[in-house]
């Protein structure tokens, strides 16, 4: 009974992750399909930069609260075992970056992740938070804070001596950095993509001024 139950659940989670919300919010309210503009991803900054902040909000919320949903199932359900969180959370992270609604094609997960850690433990996620906010707010770019953080998240698990959840933190080292593949090229190259806020946004702007003003 337990083996059936923990299957289907599995399962669900997997599909609640692989819910495609960035496509879906495209073409049922703006009839344009997010994998066709900007940088094809499917997920909350693309729609952000192409369908605009109502669009982009609605897709980081949805995106990340089926992370924490999927993984509070355990607890939902009543199957026991707080580190089966950890299962049912990277079953939707999965489902996000390989979603079977898109031929096992999807997005970087960053959103989902963030729902998979308050889900998992709320003072982690704080940490986290800390973590991602102020580098967002330093660099401009959601992939390079997404970078980083993702590495001190994995450094800060060793602190709450829960071997579970280092091991979950080293898999989506993997993961991310993996999915920001085509990011980390931009990066190097000085062209990724910026949010229009932020210090290096506004130093950007400022030297791009200055350099219209002398030609």
């Amino acid at each position: 009974m337990f083996a059936m139950k923990f299957a289907l659940l599995l399962i669900l989670a997997y599909l609640i992750g692989s819910f495609p919300t960035g496509v879906l919010v495209g073409k049922l309210f703006y009839h344009k399909d997010i994998r066709d503009y900007g940088s094809h991803n499917i997920g909350t900054t693309n729609t952000f930069r192409v369908l605009g902040p109502k669009a982009g909000t609605l897709v980081f919320l949805v995106d990340f609260f089926k992370g924490t949903l999927a993984t509070c199932l355990p607890r939902i359900f009543h199957l026991g075992g707080h580190h089966l969180c950890l299962i049912f959370g990277a079953a939707a992270i999965f489902g996000h970056a390989f979603s079977i609604f898109l031929k096992f094609k999807g997005g970087k997960a960053v959103a989902t992740t963030a729902g998979f850690l308050l889900g998992y433990n709320v003072q982690f996620f704080g940490l986290c938070a800390c973590f991602f906010i102020p580098l967002l707010l330093i660099t401009s770019m959601v992939s390079l804070s997404s970078l980083i953080s993702v590495v001190l998240i994995f450094i800060s698990s060793f602190f709450f001596h829960d071997t579970f959840l280092t091991v979950m933190s080293g898999v989506l080292v993997v993961l991310i950095w993996w999915s920001h593949r085509a990011n980390i090229k931009r990066i190097i190259a000085g062209n990724e993509n910026l949010v229009s806020f932020g210090l290096y946004y506004h130093i950007k702007q400022k030297q791009d001024k200055d350099k219209d003003k002398k030609e």
